[in-house]
């Protein structure tokens, strides 16, 4: 049966501010548990004025405060920012405060451009090894094995359910490698997402953590009670990602009527191509979006993002997405 889960970027909206953005992932989370979703996630991204989440942990431990019963993690945290062991203590007390509910998923890009990355780590490491290593470091340490020599604390002994995240084949490869479950981000970056699944289901090594291959995918929605209120939803990421692909990233704008067609071809092109696990549209539209897409990657479970500027009709977004996907599992059982 596929598991339904939700990715939430924080987003800042213009004319709202930070303490807005991190109420409403609270609100958002309530909502999705009470509707049903498995996990929530959010993501690490620095100097950006339109996503909240930079302090990844902190906002996981409010989530989390927050809510009962639904899982809360990271998709994910970006390990080249971190020393490893910094993470076993920020993951352990997350475990130790919410025992059972934490997700800890890893990703190797910096999530910010260059001069934010040195920054935060002051020093890149450029050897391909380096995320490999870090990740076999921090299982060390939430397994206190010994072979660091050094005890991680609170982290020894933590149990956050570990993913490895990616946007091409080296991830998906990795977690065949370390037996953890893998998360393919194809909400924004689709292009290799086949692939990697094979290249992760014909490698996988069964770990102590999993026994099997356990995959999962990123897929947008935009749902609302017609298809012309949906696609006006959908314009304000629309106009987030061709904002950074231009080089001019902000805070998250107001939806626009008829902003897709309003494009040069050339940005339309490029919108099309990166929104391409996308489903826009009403409950059955959805539906059939969310059929379609686990039908052809046979993943275990989709993460969802429904990025829309109006917190109320982000809810409802969430509400009609839930409904949707109660029909899909019902036909997958």
């Amino acid at each position: 049966m596929t598991q339904f889960s939700l990715l939430d970027l924080v987003p800042v909206v213009e004319g709202g501010t930070v303490a807005g953005a991190l109420a409403n992932a609270a609100d958002l989370a309530r909502h999705a548990e009470s509707v049903g979703f498995n996990r929530y996630w959010v993501a690490e991204h620095h100097g950006m004025a339109g996503i909240a989440s930079a302090a990844t942990a902190v906002v996981i431990a409010h989530v989390a405060a927050a809510t009962k019963t639904i899982r809360v993690g990271a998709g994910g945290i970006m390990l080249p920012n971190h020393a490893p062991l910094q993470i076993a203590e920020q993951f352990g007390t997350l475990d130790a405060l919410f025992p059972g509910r934490i997700d800890l998923g890893l990703g190797r890009a910096p999530g910010s451009d260059q001069r934010v990355a040195r920054a935060i780590r002051r020093t890149l490491d450029t050897d391909p090894n380096a995320f490999p290593n870090d990740v076999v470091e921090l299982q060390s340490y939430f397994a206190d094995d010994g072979r660091t020599g050094i005890a991680a604390t609170p982290g020894a002994g933590a149990k956050p359910q570990m993913w490895i995240l990616g946007s091409s084949t080296f991830g998906a490869q990795l977690a065949a490698i370390l037996g953890l479950p893998y998360a393919f981000a194809s909400h924004f970056a689709p292009d290799s997402l086949d692939q990697a699944m094979h290249i992760y289901r014909r490698d996988f090594r069964p770990s102590a953590q999993l026994d099997r291959p356990y995959a999962m995918a990123g897929f947008n929605v935009f749902a609302a009670d017609t298809r012309e209120e949906a696609a006006f939803l959908a314009s304000s990421q629309q106009q987030q990602f061709v904002a950074l692909r231009t080089g001019n990233p902000g805070k998250m704008k107001p939806p626009v009527h008829g902003y897709r067609e309003s494009l040069p071809p050339m940005h339309a092109a490029i919108l099309d191509q990166v929104l391409s696990c996308t489903a826009v549209g009403t409950r059955d539209d959805i539906a059939a979006g969310i059929a379609a897409f686990v039908n052809r990657t046979g993943i275990n479970e989709v993460m969802l993002t429904s990025s829309i500027y109006d917190h109320a009709a982000r809810k409802h977004s969430i509400a009609i997405a839930a409904d949707a996907m109660r029909d899909e599992v019902r036909v997958a059982a």
